[in-house]
């Protein structure tokens, strides 16, 4: 009885979860404008949002700014990850708390703190808001996710490992980069992606900080919809989710070949062992 009722629990979760992206893509091959009745199957939608230049180019500026926030952030927070790892109790722990703060932090806090930071070097500085200005808010929230996707991987490597690969005729820098990245690798990709979703999906901080000659694919959407929302919207919301769930697909396909290649390498290795 126990598992029944929680079976049914997982299943009306995932229906709360993910039945209105369900309505969503459905309606954006509907004929009429209406989200309440189904009119006829139609592709209009999807042609007319690749003649938006207005919702293309949004989808341009917010692919720029995610891709080159994401990599940037990821850089930073493999970094920051490597160096918090090798720090004491003490530092560790103060650093952790710091980086926490931005995760928990209101975005519209942060939206507005980086306004006000943009604005002083705007005065001084001959700054300007724009790209640059969305890069820098993308990746003072993106750093923090990948910091904590990366730090567990660092914990569950060998510490011995460096020395060994050092042994075997590595130097520091490639000891590093041949058995010290490879093991923090799905930690790196995994921070990359969250930062990449989280960069794609912000509207909060992209609104305050993009100014007037930049607008990401959210603050167009917001804009969009004071009035009404087009059926374009769903349709752009269909293939963005298509996307982002081929993306996981993908990842997750290649950790378990990855970690199915691991399992038979060990197996051959402890049949080697044996046989000698």
């Amino acid at each position: 009885m126990k598992s029944i009722s929680s079976k049914v629990y997982m299943y009306i979760l995932y229906a709360f979860l993910y039945l209105p992206i369900l309505v969503l893509i459905v309606f954006s091959f509907n004929q009429s404008k209406s989200r309440a009745n189904w009119t006829g199957f139609t592709l209009h939608w999807y042609a007319d949002l690749f003649r938006d230049e207005r919702i293309l180019t949004s989808l341009l500026n917010t692919v720029i700014v995610a891709l080159a926030a994401s990599v940037l952030a990821t850089v930073l927070g493999t970094m920051a990850a490597l160096g918090i790892h090798s720090m004491g109790k003490f530092g560790k722990s103060v650093l952790m708390g710091a980086t926490y703060i931005p995760v928990i932090n209101p975005e519209i806090i942060m939206g507005i703190s980086l306004m006000i930071l943009f604005r002083f070097f705007v005065a001084h500085f001959n700054f300007q808001f724009g790209f640059a200005t969305l890069i820098l808010a993308h990746i003072s929230f993106d750093v923090p996710y990948v910091i904590y996707n990366v730090l567990p991987k660092l914990r569950a490597m060998n510490p011995n490992l460096v020395e060994a690969a050092q042994d075997l005729g590595c130097n520091p820098r490639q000891a590093f980069f041949k058995a010290v990245i490879p093991e923090i690798m799905p930690g790196i990709f995994s921070g990359f992606l969250m930062a990449l979703t989280y960069s794609v999906d912000d509207f909060v901080v992209s609104y305050f900080t993009s100014g007037t000659t930049v607008e990401t694919l959210s603050v167009t959407i917001e804009s969009m919809t004071r009035v009404k929302v087009s059926p374009k919207i769903n349709a752009l919301s269909a293939i963005i989710f298509v996307v982002i769930t081929a993306i996981l697909i993908i990842k997750n396909v290649l950790e378990n070949r990855r970690l199915r290649r691991d399992m038979a390498l060990s197996r051959a290795a402890l049949k080697e062992a044996r046989g000698k």
